[in-house]
């Protein structure tokens, strides 16, 4: 079996699916963090005409998130075209990946601005948050699922989150702003990658004939 990881720098998602047995690839215009020969640093359009069984992507969601909403329009209120554009273009890359030859797709998709919603034709199949599966944070991340099944959660941290101060809990939103903050929000929590693994994998092996 055989698993696309794009737009993945960290290796988390590809390591969970090769711990299994899969042939795990992950691809970013970044080196992976976790050195690998399965790691493709380049474009991932080099990659989607070979035949996959699962792609995972984690298209970047800086200009589609419902909290760039505020920028796309100017202070006279009209449309700023350089966001307008951006938005596009993240929209283009979300669909290229959405549309992409493989039967089994699974995309992050963030809370999105209504007009970023039309561009990518739908929303999120589900949301999920970290502290369903075994990390005591708050961090709303939507998935959109082709021929999947929604993630069940695994390990529900819900009330140790609330304890904790929200320094904590919401790490990912307090984060200082930087070149770098972008590359710590976007890592797949370790129990998410797992899941994945698990009910993904499971679910694509039971579907091969015996």
């Amino acid at each position: 079996m055989r698993v696309l990881v794009a737009c993945e720098y960290s290796g988390m998602v590809r390591e969970a699916f090769a711990a299994r047995g899969w042939e795990a690839w992950s691809c970013d215009l970044l080196e992976s963090e976790r050195p690998s020969l399965f790691h493709h640093q380049g474009d991932v359009r080099d990659l989607l005409t070979e035949e996959w069984d699962l792609l995972v992507g984690h298209p970047p969601c800086t200009y589609l998130t419902n909290s760039a909403n505020k920028h796309l329009y100017l202070p006279d209120g009209s449309r700023d075209p350089a966001r307008w554009e951006a938005m596009r273009e993240g929209a283009d890359f979300f669909n290229l990946l959405w549309t992409a030859d493989v039967r089994h797709i699974a995309l992050e998709n963030p809370v999105m601005t209504g007009a970023a919603r039309d561009l990518v034709g739908g929303k999120a199949t589900q949301y999920i948050q970290p502290w369903q599966f075994g990390t005591a944070e708050t961090k709303q991340t939507g998935l959109r699922l082709k021929n999947l099944p929604k993630l069940v959660p695994t390990t529900n941290l819900h009330a140790e989150m609330k304890a904790l101060p929200k320094s904590i809990s919401h790490r990912v939103h307090y984060l200082s702003p930087g070149p770098n903050r972008w590359k710590e929000r976007s890592r797949t929590y370790p129990g998410v990658a797992a899941a994945m693994a698990e009910q993904w994998g499971s679910h694509l092996e039971a579907l091969v004939p015996a």
